[in-house]
């Protein structure tokens, strides 16, 4: 599949509480797994021969902004819905 060139046919729906909730699940296990270590400093490290190398900090401040982004999501969701019984 080629990259798209702009996003004007691009179409979807929005998310549901449930993928929003999902997705901060992730991301809190992906900072769990980043922090696990002890080793938050801004040291490189990489994933081995021929992989780029990553800031462990860049990564944590990256996740935690994902996070913080789709909170905010989770939380500009109606908290009910009306609707109408059809007579």
């Amino acid at each position: 599949m080629s990259d798209l060139t702009d996003l004007d046919d691009l179409a979807g729906q929005d998310l549901t509480e449930a993928q929003i909730k999902a997705i901060l699940a992730q991301i809190d296990l992906d900072i769990t797994n980043l922090v696990r270590d002890g080793k938050l400093s801004a040291l490189r490290y990489a994933g081995g021969t021929g992989h780029a190398s990553a800031d462990r900090a860049a990564n944590l401040e990256a996740l935690l902004a994902a996070r913080k982004h789709y909170e905010a999501l989770l939380h500009s969701l109606p908290a009910w819905e009306v609707s109408e019984a059809q007579g």
